[in-house]
C-alpha cells in the first residue's frame, strides 16, 4: 500500500528510426515490440574470429568481475529476504558457582528455544527492502549481459582492425620497395648529371614517408594484438589471428533492421536501468513505512534444572517468556521526511537515467543506420578513386620516363595512389565494424 504503483515511463524517442523529424513519441509497451534475438554465432561467420570470442567469453577478467558482482547482489538479496522471516535459536547453557554468603556450590542448567526480536512486517518495510535488493540483483544480471555483448563487439573490432593494419603495413612495405627503386634510379641520374638534386629530394620524400608508415603500422599491429589479448583474458595463438583483411571474404552477416525502436526496451543496459528504477520505487515504500509503528517480539520457552542429567529426563521446570515491543515514532527533527524526500529524488534520478539510456541507445542505432546507408556509396567511389589514381600514376610515370613531363607530377600521382589505397582500407574496415556496432546497439543476444 505504501509503494507507488510502478508505471514504465514512456519512451522519449520516435517510434521509427527515420521518424526523427516528426518527433512522435513511442507509446508502445514492451509487449508490443519484438525482441531482437540474433545469436552472435549467426553474425560472426569467420571460424578464427569465433574461436577468439569463445576464449574471451570464458577467460575475460571483466566478465569475471561482473559474475562476482552478480553473486554479491544475490547474496545481499538472500540476506535481506531472510529478514522477512523469524530466526529461531536454540540455546543450551549451564553455570556453577558460590558466593561469600553461601559457601556451598550451586549449579543451574537450561535449554531454551526462541525467537529473537522479530519485527512484524505490518507495513511492508522488510518486503520492500527485499524487493529493492532483488531488483538490484536483476540489474546486475542485465549489466553482465550488456558487458558480454560489448565484449563480443570489442573483440570483433579489434580483430578486424588487426587485419586492416596488417594490410596497411604490407601496403607501406610495397610502397617503400617501389620508392626505393625510383630513388636509386634518381640517384644514378643525379650522379650522371641527367637530373637535378631537387628530383632526388622529391623522390626521398615518398621513400621516407613509406618508412615512417611501416614503423607506425608495425606499432599498431603489436598494439592490436595486445588489445585482443587483454579482451580475451589470455595470449591468443597467432593461428587464430588474421593475416589480412580479405574483401572477397564475408566475415560478418547483415543485421536486420525491420523493427520499431521499441525493440530497444529489451537492450540489457536499458533493462538494467529499469530494474534500478523499480528498486528506487520500492525504497519509497520503505521510507514511508518509517512513519508507522513497528512491532517486534521476542519469545523464549524451554526447561531449567539444577542438574544436567535431569534436564531432559524429568525433574526440569518449564519456563517461557513473551516480550512484545511497540515503537511509535513521534519526533525526529525531520529525519524520516528527509529520507522519504531522498527516495523520491532517487526515483526521479533513475527515471532520468532510464530515459537517457533509451535516448542514447536510439542515437547509437540511428548513427549506425545512417552510416550503413552511405558506406556502400563511399566504398564504390573509393574503389573508383583508387583505380583512377592508379591510372593517373601509370600515365604520369610513363610521361616522365619519356621526357615529356616532370618527375614532380609523377610523384604527386604516386602519392595520391598511395593515399587512396590507405583510405580504401580504412573505409573497408569501417563497413565491417559498422555491422557489429549496429548489432551491439540493437542489443543482440550474447548467447
Amino acid at each position: 500500500m505504501l509503494v507507488p504503483e510502478y508505471k514504465r515511463p514512456l519512451s522519449p524517442i520516435p517510434s521509427e528510426w527515420n521518424d526523427i523529424v516528426s518527433k512522435k513519441p513511442n507509446t508502445a509497451s514492451l509487449e508490443d515490440n519484438k525482441v531482437f534475438i540474433m545469436p552472435w554465432k549467426e553474425i560472426i561467420l569467420d571460424e578464427q574470429l569465433r574461436h577468439v570470442i569463445e576464449i574471451a567469453l570464458k577467460q575475460s577478467r571483466s566478465l569475471r568481475e561482473a559474475v562476482a558482482n552478480i553473486e554479491s547482489a544475490k547474496a545481499t538479496y538472500n540476506v535481506q529476504h531472510a529478514s522477512e522471516f523469524p530466526i529461531i535459536n536454540a540455546v543450551l547453557s549451564g553455570n556453577r558457582g558460590n558466593t561469600l554468603s553461601s559457601p556451598s556450590t550451586t549449579q543451574n542448567y537450561s535449554a531454551t528455544v526462541g525467537i529473537s526480536s522479530y519485527e512484524l512486517d505490518l507495513f511492508g518495510k522488510a518486503h520492500n527492502l527485499s524487493t529493492a535488493e532483488y531488483e538490484k540483483y536483476l540489474s546486475s544480471q542485465e549489466s553482465q549481459r550488456s558487458l558480454r555483448i560489448t565484449l563480443i563487439s570489442e573483440i570483433v573490432t579489434a580483430w578486424l582492425t588487426l587485419a586492416s593494419d596488417k594490410n596497411l603495413l604490407e601496403l607501406s612495405k610495397s610502397t617503400e620497395v617501389s620508392a626505393k627503386k625510383t630513388l636509386d634510379l634518381m640517384q644514378r641520374k643525379v650522379d650522371l648529371g641527367a637530373s637535378s638534386a631537387l628530383d632526388l629530394y622529391e623522390a626521398q620524400t615518398l621513400y621516407y614517408q613509406a618508412q615512417a608508415d611501416i614503423a607506425k603500422y608495425k606499432t599498431k599491429v603489436g598494439q592490436d594484438k595486445n588489445a585482443i589479448n587483454l579482451l580475451a583474458g589470455e595470449t591468443i595463438d597467432d593461428k587464430w589471428l588474421p593475416e589480412s583483411l580479405d574483401m572477397n571474404k564475408k566475415y560478418l552477416a547483415e543485421v536486420p533492421t525491420n523493427m520499431t525502436s521499441g525493440v530497444l526496451l529489451n537492450r540489457p543496459d536499458i533493462l538494467a536501468a529499469e530494474h534500478d528504477l523499480k528498486s528506487a520505487n520500492a525504497n519509497i515504500g520503505v521510507a514511508r513505512a518509517a512513519y508507522f509503528p513497528s512491532i517486534s517480539i521476542t519469545t523464549e520457552g524451554g526447561l531449567v534444572s539444577t542438574a544436567l542429567s535431569s534436564l531432559f529426563s524429568g525433574g526440569a521446570t518449564s519456563i517461557w517468556s513473551f516480550m512484545p515491543n511497540l515503537t511509535l515514532p513521534i519526533f525526529d527533527l525531520g529525519v524520516r521526511k528527509s529520507k522519504l524526500d531522498y527516495t523520491k529524488a532517487q526515483k526521479d534520478y533513475y527515471i532520468a537515467a532510464y530515459e537517457l539510456a533509451i535516448q542514447t541507445a536510439f542515437k547509437e542505432v540511428a548513427d549506425a543506420l545512417a552510416r550503413r546507408q552511405t558506406i556502400e556509396d563511399q566504398l564504390n567511389a573509393q574503389n573508383k578513386l583508387v583505380q583512377a589514381s592508379k591510372n593517373s600514376y601509370t600515365i604520369s610515370n610513363l610521361r616522365y620516363k619519356s621526357g615529356i613531363d616532370t618527375y614532380l607530377n609523377a610523384l604527386i600521382a604516386q602519392r595520391t595512389f598511395y593515399t587512396s589505397q590507405q583510405t580504401l582500407l580504412s573505409v573497408q574496415l569501417e563497413e565491417m565494424t559498422n555491422r557489429i556496432t549496429l548489432y551491439r546497439a540493437l542489443g543482440g543476444s550474447e548467447e
